[in-house]
């Protein structure tokens, strides 16, 4: 029972991290403590002691506060569902212009959910205090100083809207949305590759046994450190033959395992548990899927629909950017158990492969469009001087050729 639970908890804390709601209700939960403190120190005898010493703070009135209160709340309730509106319209115009895998990029933005955190938080705040004003005569029993400290907050909700809002009419932009995609795919990749080196695939011998996919969906990772205990332990070697981001059948081959002719079925059901399976792109977990989302925005860019070649060209620039990391770096095509023995090897993507799969599309829409032929042509020409170990310089040259056939005769 623990185990799937604990599947559970890995394959679902990518959603739960990457949701709209994530920061937004963790500051939510921390102005609730705020408010509890706070009403611990206002009705302490050291705070009734400052609330008679100032007379500044003059709000002694129950009514009047629950006044303020419920006008603090109604007012942020309204800024909260404008802003609300706008995160949406600009997460709807994205998807309609630009790809729909690229929504994931822009709900992750921290600083938005930041920002509607604090006018929830505030809300709550209001809220919990309205909740414990009584009409006692003693001023000394209205929450004085938390009231004051809402005010305060409210004020600082005021200017954080005016920053929202141009902050809002920035990440509308086309630019805006390719870079933020750029920038998470490699910083993806950065932590998740390493140079390449050569590596020959190592088998133990011909005998294996094939694991099927236990259901259907995407195969979206593993847990490697279990993985590794249990080839470590057993004395056995996983072989993955897919890649991760393909999506597999119930039944169909997903692993070769070697070592040993009979593996109990306690040491399957534990690998089951450690391969995830689950609907997305996560660019955190696979970096590949950040060259797919900028290939599609090209290419969405290109349909006739939207006949925007200078959103493709931007595209086109950040794959530029990319190719070039990955053409030196690359997942680890294998994992050694802490015996030093190969543990699990990998299916991975070749550059050459993802190329092909990114550049093929968008050549193909935008074959008819000189500024896309040149932004094309510049990429290649920039990666072919950039492999200085001509590794790829056969594949740079193909396009290259397809490109100066396509190209219209001035």
């Amino acid at each position: 029972m623990l185990k799937p639970a604990i599947k559970w908890i890995r394959t679902h804390y990518t959603k739960i991290v990457s949701s709209i709601a994530y920061y937004p209700a963790i500051i939510a939960v921390c102005f609730l403590i705020l408010s509890w403190l706070m009403l611990k120190l206002d009705f302490s005898e050291a705070g009734k002691s400052f609330k008679q010493q100032l007379t500044w703070l003059s709000l002694k009135d129950a009514s009047t506060a629950r006044s303020v209160l419920s006008t603090i709340a109604g007012g942020v309730i309204s800024l909260t569902v404008f802003s609300f509106s706008m995160v949406m319209i600009v997460l709807n115009q994205a998807a309609s212009q630009m790809s729909n895998r690229i929504l994931n990029s822009m709900i992750e933005n921290r600083f938005q959910q930041i920002v509607l955190g604090f006018y929830i938080g505030t809300i709550v705040y209001a809220l919990f205090l309205l909740s414990t004003i009584r009409n006692i005569s003693s001023g000394i029993h209205v929450p004085a100083i938390s009231i004051y400290l809402l005010i305060a907050i409210t004020v600082a909700d005021i200017f954080l809207f005016i920053y929202f809002l141009d902050y809002v009419t920035q990440t509308v932009k086309y630019e805006t949305v390719i870079k933020r995609v750029k920038d998470q795919t490699m910083l993806a990749m950065k932590s998740e590759y390493c140079p390449i080196r050569e590596q020959v695939p190592r088998h133990p011998g011909t005998a294996y046994k094939i694991i099927k996919a236990a259901q259907s969906g995407y195969f979206q990772g593993v847990d490697k450190k279990r993985i590794l205990q249990l080839a470590s332990k057993y004395e056995l070697q996983f072989h993955f033959l897919q890649p991760f981001g393909t999506f597999l059948i119930e039944g169909a081959d997903l692993a070769h395992v070697y070592l040993t002719p009979e593996i109990p079925e306690a040491v399957l059901e534990q690998f089951r548990v450690s391969v995830d399976f689950y609907d997305g792109q996560p660019i955190a977990r696979n970096p590949v899927y950040g060259f797919r989302q900028l290939a599609e925005v090209a290419i969405k860019a290109l349909s006739p629909g939207i006949n925007d070649p200078a959103t493709a060209v931007l595209s086109i620039n950040a794959l530029a950017e990319l190719f070039t990391y990955r053409m030196n770096h690359a997942q680890p095509l294998s994992l050694n158990t802490p015996e030093g023995k190969t543990g699990i090897q990998f299916n991975v993507p070749t550059f050459v492969a993802l190329f092909e799969d990114c550049v093929h599309p968008i050549l193909d829409y935008g074959k008819e469009d000189r500024y896309v032929l040149q932004a094309l042509s510049q990429m290649l020409n920039q990666l072919n001087k950039l492999d200085q170990e001509h590794k790829h310089t056969a594949l740079f040259r193909k396009f290259l050729s397809q490109l100066q056939e396509r190209t219209p005769a001035s």
